[in-house]
């Protein structure tokens, strides 16, 4: 049978294939086990779709922080993928997990939360994900919390699960062996993150899981744990983690280049109109049903089609809409407002020059400690974008000449050699 890449994945599909299981793949790295030749359908997940059973499929999202950003949304959208396929979404609060804290890609041991901090931050994850999921075709959403199983485990079963790996197996896991390494500590309650979210594909009894490249151990436990107490074992679908409006690094609220889903219309849509050409495939890709052949041909046609998509789905047309005229207003009043101001030299800074210390630098401000109070209050903007990390560094003049940096309302500065 020829195959054909599905759109926007690593992964090749049947030309015979529905679009519903199209969708499905969308934007998807990998899928395990994956034997495409075969009709079995515990070794080829496609062939599993084909069969018209209603599959369980398993997202997991501990609650460790209030905000989520569109970078945890392409896994609910996946979900929402397999919901209108016809198959039963499992959203998994792992409220008892948050409280030890996936040590994936962690160079130290995380901040152990208390159960009221899981708590109020769980009671906001449902309702940010609101406008993905399906929350209303009965048999379509699952919600569930892996305290309903995990707060009650008994010694006895916590031995079993322990006896399932060795210790090397786990200093395997690349966040483990590089702390090893390098000297830094690891704690033994972080050996049981892997197999107790592992356990959770026990309890649900999902048939498929997904999550990020970066989680691929993790829920291969899951699976090797469902074989061996017995229950069917799942199949993986993992998807790339998504790169910020930086185009650099991944979507991190830390590195502040992130897009949260409960950001008002105007402030969502103008960081995603900025987005880098580098990434806008992917997020068109991983955060929309835009067909990639269908998309304008300019740039920058390009970001305002993603811009409107984008904030059209968490707050409606109507309010992107109005963001795509406020943000045209803005730029237009920052225009004006920028050439009736002096120019400032960035060759008055030294590089690499972290924000508040350029911010004071101008004459916008009179000192660096004032420059850290105006940033921190959330007045200052770069080009347009608010920018609220006094400590946000810039390498070298060639990242701002250019640029109209902005406190307030009325003073602007134009940045220049």
């Amino acid at each position: 049978m020829t195959a054909s890449p599905a759109l926007g994945s690593d992964l090749a599909l049947p030309k015979d294939v529905s679009d519903k299981i199209a969708n499905i793949y969308r934007g998807v790295s990998d899928v395990f086990p994956n034997q495409p030749i075969s009709q079995d359908g515990n070794e080829n997940l496609i062939a599993r779709l084909q069969s018209g059973q209603p599959l369980r499929v398993k997202l997991g999202i501990d609650p460790t922080g209030s905000e989520i950003h569109l970078g945890h949304s392409t896994l609910v959208r996946k979900l929402r993928d397999f919901q209108d396929a016809g198959h039963t979404a499992i959203l998994l609060i792992g409220d008892f997990t948050a409280r030890i804290g996936d040590p994936t890609d962690r160079a130290e041991v995380r901040k152990q939360l208390s159960e009221a901090d899981v708590r109020a931050n769980a009671e906001t994850y449902i309702e940010q994900v609101r406008p993905i999921l399906d929350f209303e075709t009965p048999g379509r959403l699952e919600i569930r919390y892996n305290s309903e199983w995990l707060s009650g485990i008994d010694l006895s079963k916590m031995l079993a699960l322990l006896s399932t790996m060795t210790l090397g197996q786990m200093l395997a896991k690349e966040g483990f062996s590089n702390r090893y390494e390098q000297g830094t500590p690891v704690y033994m309650h972080e050996f049981l993150y892997p197999l107790l979210q592992g356990y959770d594909s026990v309890a649900l009894k999902s048939d498929v899981e997904l999550g990020g490249t970066d989680q691929k151990f993790n829920v291969a436990v899951g699976r090797d744990l469902q074989r061996h107490f017995g229950v069917s074992p799942q199949f993986g679908m993992l998807l790339p983690l998504l790169l910020g409006t930086d185009g650099v690094q991944k979507m991190s609220k830390s590195l502040g280049n992130y897009v949260g889903l409960q950001e008002d219309p105007l402030s969502m849509y103008s960081k995603l109109e900025k987005t880098p050409d580098a990434v806008i495939q992917d997020y068109f890709t991983y955060l929309t049903k835009q067909p990639l052949d269908q998309l304008p041909e300019n740039p920058r046609d390009q970001q305002k089609l993603l811009a409107k998509l984008v904030t059209g789905q968490f707050h409606g047309e109507q309010a992107a809409e109005q963001a795509q005229q406020d943000a045209l207003t803005l730029i237009s009043g920052q225009a004006q407002a920028a050439e009736a101001v002096a120019e400032f030299s960035l060759a008055e800074v030294g590089f690499p020059a972290k924000l508040f210390y350029l911010l004071g630098a101008t004459p916008l401000c009179e000192s660096s400690s004032e420059a850290r109070r105006h940033i921190k209050g959330g007045a200052v903007k770069l080009d347009g974008e608010k920018v609220i990390d006094p400590t946000q560094t810039f390498e070298s003049a060639d990242e701002l000449v250019g640029k109209v940096l902005q406190i307030g309302k009325k003073k602007f500065v134009r940045l220049s050699k």
